[in-house]
């Protein structure tokens, strides 16, 4: 009987499930959609939607027009399956792979190793694709991007100039960091059912594996693994912990237990945290985040668009995660819709608007 304070914002709350249901529907995502807002400073969720949802107070009836059109002709094992689905909260059960959004995590530690900086002008260069080992890994722009920077690349989300960073840094070094940005293991947040990143093991990670690894494919972590490694980076290095509750209060006593925020290490320099955030504030200004800009905001981000791979039918999953104001950083956003159906798929044209709305 004792009370629990959450740190869910009831505002932010009701802005992004408003906002989600909406972009879920626009965009006929087949397997909805999660968001999480996150304060940096402190590891706080100040807000966790999932789309399709349930109502609390009748959780065995559908919630969603489109359940509801369907459910009479459904089985009771359909029926329990699809409450099964709706009661999952993706944002921590369910694992998805990241994409491009994940390249905010290689070239923090690309910076943070010195093995490149932010603006050296032509270190990467794209041709349209990049042939690694037996095979040819396109970019999203078949025209190519020439000469690059580390900036220029992360603008353009260039897969072939991730690709060339990711065998400048080496799996060891990579790993090393994804370990360090808590990708390896739970958060700890204060909730059931939280499940945890698959990665290839490391020694069975060859050049075509380091490829995709380095632009966020064919490996899965959840979006509040996501999140929290993006909020690392936005509070100068500092990994905290996710938290969702304040305290609890004895109903009986009155007495009140507080759970203190939690700061796990530090991951990479402060230095290293402002040169990623303004090159993410590039992104947003200059490059295919540029649906993410707030009037009278400094927003960071970072797009997302990963395709399921050959044979699978998870189809593809779009995504954002916004970051303002990109000169103090107060607030964390990841916006991650599953399947889209609808004219376009790519994270910066239907997830950025959103996540700016927000």
């Amino acid at each position: 009987g004792n009370n629990l304070i959450l740190t869910i914002d009831m505002t932010i709350q009701s802005i992004v499930e408003k906002y989600l249901e909406e972009a879920c529907i626009d965009n006929i995502c087949t397997d909805g959609g999660s968001i999480v807002a996150m304060n940096p400073r402190n590891g706080d969720i100040l807000a966790m939607a999932n789309y399709p949802s349930y109502n609390l107070n009748t959780p065995y009836e559908p919630y969603s027009d489109e359940l509801k059109a369907t459910w009479t002709s459904l089985d009771a094992a359909s029926k329990t399956a699809a409450l099964q689905g709706i009661w999952r909260n993706k944002t921590i059960s369910d694992t998805y792979e990241p994409g491009s959004v994940f390249k905010v995590v290689v070239a923090s530690a690309a910076l943070e190793e010195n093995i490149v900086s932010t603006d050296t002008p032509g270190i990467f260069f794209c041709s349209g694709s990049q042939e690694v080992a037996d095979r040819k890994i396109r970019c999203a722009n078949e025209a190519g991007h020439g000469y690059q920077s580390l900036r220029q690349a992360l603008e353009n989300s260039c897969n072939p100039a991730f690709i060339q960073l990711g065998q400048k840094i080496g799996v060891d070094t990579l790993y090393k960091y994804f370990k360090s940005f808590g990708l390896f293991t739970k958060t700890g947040i204060a909730t059931s059912g939280e499940a945890t990143g698959i990665f290839h093991d490391k020694d069975s990670v060859g050049p075509v594996e380091l490829a995709t690894i380095s632009f966020g494919q064919r490996f899965t972590i959840t979006p509040l693994q996501m999140i929290t490694a993006v909020s690392s980076i936005a509070n100068d290095g500092v990994l905290m912990q996710p938290r969702i509750v304040k305290s609890v209060t004895n109903t009986d006593t009155g007495a009140v237990t507080n759970l203190d925020t939690k700061e796990v290490r530090q991951v990479i320099s402060a230095e290293t945290s402002k040169k990623m955030l303004s090159m993410m504030e590039s992104v947003v200004t200059d490059g295919g985040g540029k649906y993410g800009q707030v009037t009278g905001y400094s927003v960071a981000g970072k797009t997302g668009t990963s395709e399921a791979t050959e044979g699978s039918s998870s189809g593809y999953v779009s995504s954002f995660v916004g970051v303002a104001p990109a000169d103090d950083p107060q607030l964390v956003v990841l916006l991650t819709l599953y399947k889209p159906q609808g004219k376009d798929h790519f994270g910066g044209h239907i997830a950025a608007p959103v996540v700016s709305q927000i």
